[in-house]
């Protein structure tokens, strides 16, 4: 008999900005971090004899955490990858569907009738990785084994040890660390425990909830001044409670450059039809140093205060990154305590400080490749 932890791996970038993970390699997020410390106490005394990992980022550093206290040699299969979405990879769910409704709605509910040109099936999961984990399990028997994966993945097996349909509701997607533990015993896995997140109770993370999913399109500052301006007088008012200073024609005059040096800089974004904020990139500023700049991150006052923000930022970090950017900067207001959380909680870091019209500007830096979004 073979013992197997299932695990999923930890938080990373696409969880947190809405966004196709696939075989796209992103960063872990801070929580992430925190979430493989916990699972590495998790596993302090568990015996294990082999542990195995998909050779993707996310879920080899979360392999890492079983093997903080005890020697084990990490062996990556590619058979245990997440869905290859092909032309998917790193796009935004809410861009998706409201581009595709029809295919992004067999993706998320009716997954034996998807297909996407590019792409693999469901089914070509499924048979990968129920092949690699039969593969595992025999070769280790008598043996206690880990087995690193992702969502998608997981869930196709979970569909061959339950011999239930990919689309029957009660199947799950487990979350970040969940830990599913099977036996594997005359060709047959038995589960104990499928996504179990006990590990996880000391962090007092807060209860899961949906949030909506933002789309963005590009938008012409120059065709759309009104409300361009309408949203940077916003910013500047939350930010200083007052428009003093505040120099709309300058700020647009910047952001209808930017547009015409690359329209993918400037992206109004909606919920539905409803509008709900605004994103200005500078594509030039700091080029040759390697890094990219964020000019706007605007949220209207119906769409504060509900953990959206992270998505207009993962579209700005995902522009740079793809421009072979670095680090991204950007400046924050010492009187803007609340933009302050936000960026430091979505691992930008204090640089440096000036002195502004309206008191201390912080000079704030993300790097990427460091595990910390």
């Amino acid at each position: 008999m073979t013992e197997i932890y299932l695990i999923r791996h930890t938080q990373a970038e696409g969880n947190v900005y809405h966004a196709m993970q696939g075989h796209w390699d992103g960063d872990v997020t801070a929580l992430g971090l925190r979430q493989i410390d916990a699972l590495a106490e998790r596993f302090r005394d568990v015996p294990l004899d082999a542990l195995y990992s998909s050779d993707l980022r996310r879920a080899m550093l979360t392999a890492d955490a079983l093997r903080r206290y005890r020697p084990l040699e990490l062996r990556t299969l590619f058979d245990l990858r997440e869905i290859n979405v092909g032309p998917w990879e790193a796009r935004f769910f809410a861009d998706l569907q409201w581009e595709t409704p029809e295919l992004t709605e067999l993706f998320l509910h009716r997954a034996e009738e998807f297909y996407l040109e590019g792409a693999e099936t469901y089914g070509a999961v499924r048979r990968r990785a129920a092949a690699a984990l039969e593969t595992i399990a025999r070769e280790n028997e008598g043996r206690t084994v880990a087995v690193v994966s992702h969502g998608v993945t997981i869930r196709c097996l979970l569909s061959v040890i339950l011999q239930k349909p990919l689309d029957d509701p009660t199947l799950p997607i487990c979350g970040n660390t969940g830990v599913t533990h099977l036996y594997y015993e005359n060709g047959v896995f038995r589960p104990d425990y499928i996504n179990d997140c006990s590990h996880l109770a000391a962090l007092n993370l807060p209860e899961w909830s949906r949030t909506p999913n933002l789309r963005s399109e590009p938008v012409d500052p120059e065709a759309e001044a009104a409300f361009y301006r309408a949203c940077y007088a916003d910013a500047w008012l939350s930010a200083h409670g007052t428009l003093e200073h505040f120099d709309a024609q300058t700020y647009l005059a910047a952001a209808a450059e930017h547009y015409r040096y690359d329209r993918g800089t400037v992206l109004r974004f909606f919920e539905g039809e409803q509008s709900a904020g605004l994103l200005d990139l500078d594509p030039r500023r700091g080029r040759l140093a390697g890094y990219g700049w964020i000019s706007l991150l605007y949220l209207d006052e119906a769409h504060r205060g509900q953990g959206l923000g992270v998505q207009l930022l993962g579209r700005a970090l995902l522009y740079f990154r793809e421009k072979g950017r670095r680090a991204v900067r950007l400046q924050a207001a010492e009187d803007n305590p609340a933009a302050l959380a936000f960026y430091e909680k979505h691992g930008f870091r204090r640089l440096s400080s000036e002195t502004g019209r309206f008191g201390k500007l912080y000079l704030m830096e993300y790097r990427f490749g460091e595990s910390h979004v």
